[in-house]
């Protein structure tokens, strides 16, 4: 005859306690797996994305700025120009 029970309550309750805590810790190693993942994934396609930058600029605008920036510095040429020939003249005849 049996004597007494083959697993106790409290044989029970420790083993699911135990088994819990397993769970749990293996819940949080699957997610700390998966956040690491998520975030490599994430840092390359970042990078991707800096090397493929959309184009902004084009031709007729880069023609227009350099068409504008040639005409601001001839003018601004001729004005030193005519200011240097006003300096040498008075100088030279006063």
């Amino acid at each position: 005859m049996v004597k007494g029970p083959l697993v106790t309550r409290s044989e029970l309750r420790k083993r699911q306690r135990e088994q819990a805590q397993e769970s749990l810790k293996k819940q949080r190693k699957a997610e700390a797996a998966y956040h690491q993942e998520e975030k490599k994934i994430a840092s390359f396609y970042r990078r991707e994305n800096k090397k493929n930058k959309p184009i902004t600029k084009t031709r007729t605008g880069e023609r227009e700025k350099i068409r504008k920036w040639n005409s601001f510095l001839m003018k601004s040429l001729i004005i030193v120009i005519l200011l240097l020939c006003i300096v040498f003249l008075a100088v030279a005849f006063l």
